[in-house]
């Protein structure tokens, strides 16, 4: 995206992509095999999707929190139990990792693919407790824990063109950066401040990383998904119609579309609201955005 372009996002106006109510719309992911954007609602058990095939809806038994893709067919599912693999076609879902089966209280969090084929997840308390968090990579069957005393981690996304990791803790209003090494993607030094969004208030939740190496962030109670350009400064937003945007990310058949799932959970619409909470959002053409990589599985 230009910065004429970026300048002119502050117009772009939000279309209703699905008007199911998610009461906490999370993880979005569009397939590019099956041009399907996939999502969970994640208090509801449920992974939503809508392409060529219609509206879907498999019931994960558990919390989902986050998608990556495979190959045509499947999917890989965070959930509370651990990363597992889903077969789209019949819904049958395979355990593929653990995680922290010592700590009952937690559940899966955000989560993304990265671009060596590995799966960025964070853990959190159930109910949100301060400090109980963690970050895992899964790569090549091996699960390992690159920072710990989070309370919500969010906001993974990666930077191919400078091989930066980046992830947030909303609830401390922090987004950190870690340089990856360029061969393998586990972090080559210890991970840095990027942004601290606390004396603005902002809630960083999910995030995404466009063509230009700029983060767009959805903002949990900003009612917007902010981009910050490679030093941190806010450039542009996409403004939602909701108040609790969630995660964005980038489909269409050029990748310029942006989707951006939200939140109903402890709201309720205003009267007369054109646009309810917990719909997923589309903004058409406005971001040059970039393909999700796949994980690959090991051999």
């Amino acid at each position: 995206m230009s910065e004429r372009q970026l300048n002119s996002a502050d117009s772009i106006e939000a279309e209703v992509f699905d008007g199911r109510i998610c009461s906490l719309g999370e993880g979005p992911l569009w397939h590019p095999l099956r041009k399907t954007l996939y999502w969970v609602d994640l208090l509801n058990n449920k992974v939503l999707a809508k392409g060529p095939d219609g509206t879907q809806s498999w019931d994960m038994g558990e919390m989902p929190s986050a998608i990556a893709w495979v190959d045509r067919d499947r999917l890989l599912i965070a959930c509370e139990s651990g990363l597992n693999l889903m077969d789209v076609n019949s819904g049958a879902k395979t355990l593929l990792c653990a995680l922290e089966p010592d700590m009952p209280g937690n559940r899966s969090n955000d989560g993304r693919a990265d671009p060596w084929g590995g799966f960025w997840i964070g853990t959190m308390g159930v109910n949100g407790e301060p400090d109980q968090g963690n970050l895992y990579r899964w790569y090549k069957g091996e699960l390992r824990r690159l920072d710990s005393g989070m309370t919500v981690p969010n906001g993974i996304c990666f930077d191919r063109a400078r091989a930066y990791g980046y992830y947030a803790d909303s609830a401390k209003n922090i987004v950190y950066r870690v340089l990856l090494n360029t061969t393998d993607g586990w972090p080559a030094a210890d991970a840095e401040v990027f942004m601290d969004l606390s004396e603005q208030a902002l809630i960083p939740d999910g995030a995404v990383m466009d063509g230009q190496g700029n983060m767009w962030s959805s903002l949990w109670d900003g009612a917007r998904t902010q981009c910050f350009d490679p030093s941190g400064t806010e450039v542009a937003a996409l403004k939602a119609p909701v108040i609790r945007t969630t995660c964005p990310a980038f489909g269409g058949e050029h990748f310029t579309d942006m989707y951006v799932t939200t939140a109903a959970v402890g709201l309720e619409d205003a009267p007369g609201a054109a646009v309810a909470n917990g719909v997923t959002l589309v903004y058409r053409n406005a971001v040059a955005g970039q393909a999700e990589p796949a994980v690959i599985l090991p051999m």
